[in-house]
């Protein structure tokens, strides 16, 4: 309590807390500190030593019982074990764990454990200071990479957040702060790069179909692995991209959380006709797709790519997944002897061809599944040309029709 004397007793640990008598010891990193409620009379404060030493020992030899020693401690005064760190932790991760999927819940276990390991799992959460977390990013940062380390303190803030609500610490989380990072310009395949990784790198036609689905409509990896036959328009003119597939084989809706339609350009409908052909001929399979950790769907499908098409081997999936094609996806590109690039930049190559042939960014954007346009302007800048002679003719062609359609707007723009 505010303005209470202590004065020590001589003893270790025991100490006159107003008109009673307190012990205070650490174990394990947690302190654990106790009034007893009685008079600072010599007797009771040798009294005290003795119990204190007890306590001590019980903890050590594992027989320590809190009410046994101090049955009248208050409960503010008793820090004990449930205030450390690595406690604290234990019990957020499930509470965590109901608003994630598995996958993401391991990753989020993974960073905390070695923020909370790196911190000190023994550490009393109201004794940490921003000095601490900030130590923790210099800790980070000495041995990682900058995405790495933003992911583990945007994890550890969480569980700062919620110790803060819980009214554990004091202000903690909002010392995590993310380093600076600079974003990598996307990396598109020039089209000349493009042909001679279909002429020379794809062997075989499905990978030919595949490189060209994936350039030409801009899909994520992942929801390319996922795209079946059920998906395809039957004029083949557009597609749903309904699902995506993780490194663990789980399938899932796409990162929005919700569908969306993809119109084709012909180099894409043509590989369509190859892909579609190949995956009629495998029997639907029944895919069970996480809508979030609780529900999900099943969706009988063929799925368009299948390892299965150009191997002899029976133990392989029925499915890629993103670590296979990563491999498939090297192979090709060092067989055209082209730069290599990771496969998401199929995605880039996309965003990049359209914005230079500057089409709509609204339209662009909702192609490829962004909520806006800002993500694109952001990203691929310099792509998008902001002088360009043919839009101002554009503009000023749709100037000149706005003052034929509506006859009220003024004279001047059509001068």
């Amino acid at each position: 309590m505010a303005g209470t004397t202590v004065t020590k007793t001589g003893f270790p640990g025991v100490e006159i807390h107003g008109r009673s008598i307190r012990v205070a010891f650490m174990y394990k990193g947690a302190r654990h500190r106790h009034t007893l409620g009685m008079e600072p009379t010599k007797n009771n404060i040798k009294h005290a030593a003795s119990l204190r030493s007890a306590a001590l020992f019980a903890l050590k030899t594992g027989n320590y019982n809190e009410a046994d020693f101090f049955p009248h401690s208050r409960a503010s005064e008793s820090t004990a074990t449930s205030k450390r760190l690595g406690d604290l932790c234990e019990r957020y991760k499930p509470l965590k764990a109901v608003d994630i999927t598995p996958e993401t819940q391991s990753r989020y276990e993974t960073a905390l454990d070695i923020c909370v390991d790196t911190v000190g799992r023994n550490r009393l959460i109201d004794t940490l200071l921003p000095e601490d977390i900030q130590q923790l990013r210099a800790d980070l940062i000495a041995t990682r990479a900058v995405s790495t380390v933003n992911h583990y303190l945007a994890t550890f803030s969480g569980f700062l957040y919620w110790c803060e609500h819980n009214h554990y610490c004091g202000e903690l989380g909002k010392h995590c702060v993310r380093f600076a990072k600079t974003n990598k310009d996307p990396d598109p395949l020039s089209y000349q790069e493009y042909q001679t990784l279909i002429d020379k790198g794809c062997l075989h036609p499905i990978d030919r179909a595949a490189v060209t689905l994936a350039v030409y409509t801009g899909l994520r990896p992942g929801e390319l692995l996922a795209l079946a036959v059920e998906d395809v328009a039957p004029d083949l003119s557009k597609i749903t991209v309904r699902r995506s597939v993780t490194q663990s084989i789980t399938f899932k809706v796409p990162k929005t959380n919700k569908e969306r339609t993809v119109l084709l350009f012909p180099p894409a409908r043509e590989a369509l006709k190859v892909l579609v052909a190949d995956a009629e001929q495998r029997e639907p399979d029944s895919l069970k797709i996480w809508l979030n950790r609780h529900e999900s769907r099943i969706d009988k499908v063929r799925v368009l790519l299948s390892p299965k098409t150009q191997t002899r081997r029976h133990d392989v999936n029925d499915y890629f997944v993103p670590s296979a094609w990563n491999t498939k996806w090297a192979n090709l590109v060092r067989r055209a002897k082209i730069r290599p690039r990771p496969p998401y930049q199929t995605r880039h190559t996309y965003a990049c061809w359209n914005l230079t042939a500057q089409g709509n960014l609204a339209f662009i954007a909702n192609q490829m599944g962004h909520k806006d346009y800002s993500m694109l302007v952001n990203v691929y800048g310099r792509w998008i040309d902001t002088e360009s002679p043919r839009e101002l003719e554009r503009i000023w062609e749709g100037m000149q029709n706005m003052t034929k359609i509506d006859p009220n707007l003024p004279q001047s723009i059509a001068v």
